[in-house]
């Protein structure tokens, strides 16, 4: 199963509604990441009993984590309006200053993807962060000339998978920068039985704990998994999510007990077998199974190296023996010709 894979356009339009409405709407709905909320709890508080924008957020961390989510829960949470967008729509000047020339205060500003903006939209958005005006260029050559445009005090939050990407001034604009982890089992097993409680299916305790374990640590793909479950329950026995069912459902999607799908196969065993374990670099292994390298080094490998079945290294990536163990790979020793196969 690639859960990730490319879908259709109304296939991607349905996740999407689906997606949104399982979504918590308050923080005491949403589960997991604790320190994160209790620091978001803090700002929001402190930003309503001062009547004025909270500080800018920057959230960062692997996709499907809850960072738009965690966006339009600040913007309920402070009871003010929610703007939308993305680095890549952003393409120019105009484009930025459309959205910017509407805020209206203490609004909520989100920009997803914020790694991606053009550079000079990005310099352009500096001054919108720190002074609230919007720096105007009229007329053109000796005779033109720059207008300030004072805004509201407003709140911006910037969402991105790659905190490395956004640039030192940009990131030192935004007051709190905080990073989203994988969630335990234990909280995706909450997450998963409240979202089978608004979707009216019955569910069991091992059920969602089986649905749970083979998500990746990813809200997103519990859901994901969860709505494929309810099908098979319901077209192949009686409707109710038992741990059987969701075994049965989750193997024949092809979901193994690591969550782990047909790309993550394919990454591990190249690495193992092509490359006898690495080290080998992010773009040989991209070119030999097909796939972008941003996509391998953004939505797959973090979870790879989170299982500990990979190491980073300053030579390429390298395959742990725990990952030789998993796979039933022999280790061919380089130096000797000799292998060694774990059981």
């Amino acid at each position: 199963m690639r859960d990730r894979g490319i879908a259709s356009p109304t296939a991607q339009e349905d996740d999407k509604l689906f997606e949104a409405s399982l979504r918590p709407r308050t923080l005491d709905e949403f589960t997991g990441q604790a320190k994160l909320k209790e620091n978001l709890a803090i700002a929001i508080e402190a930003a309503r009993r001062r009547g004025d924008a909270m500080d800018h957020v920057l959230l960062y961390g692997p996709p499907g984590l809850g960072k738009t989510t965690l966006a339009s829960i600040i913007s309920a949470e402070l009871g003010v309006a929610f703007e939308q967008t993305s680095g890549p729509i952003l393409q120019k000047k105009i484009d930025l200053t459309g959205i910017l020339s509407q805020i209206r205060g203490r609004q909520v500003f989100f920009i997803d993807e914020i790694h991606r903006l053009m550079p000079d939209i990005e310099e352009m958005l500096y001054a919108a962060l720190e002074d609230f005006r919007i720096d105007i260029l009229v007329g053109a050559g000796p005779g033109a000339r720059t207008h300030s445009l004072p805004i509201p005090h407003f709140t911006a939050i910037g969402a991105t998978t790659r905190q490395g990407l956004v640039s030192a001034p940009l990131r030192g604009r935004f007051g709190l920068v905080l990073r989203l982890n994988h969630y335990a089992m234990e909280e995706l097993k909450r997450i998963v039985a409240r979202s089978a409680g608004l979707l009216q299916v019955a569910i069991e305790d091992a059920g969602a704990e089986e649905i749970a374990r083979r998500s990746r640590g990813t809200p997103r793909i519990a859901n994901r998994l969860l709505r494929r479950v309810r099908d098979y329950a319901q077209v192949r026995a009686d409707g109710r999510v038992t741990g059987a069912i969701a075994r049965t459902a989750l193997d024949l999607l092809e979901v193994d007990r690591f969550g782990l799908d047909e790309i993550d196969q394919k990454i591990m065993l190249t690495i193992l077998e092509k490359y006898a374990g690495g080290p080998v670099g992010l773009n040989t292994i991209a070119a030999s199974i097909d796939e972008e390298p941003d996509t391998i080094e953004e939505v797959y490998e973090p979870y790879l190296i989170q299982l500990g079945f990979i190491d980073r290294t300053p030579r390429g990536r390298v395959a742990t023996d725990r990952a030789f163990e998993y796979f039933g790979v022999a280790r061919r020793m380089r130096d000797t010709g000799q292998s060694t196969l774990f059981p």
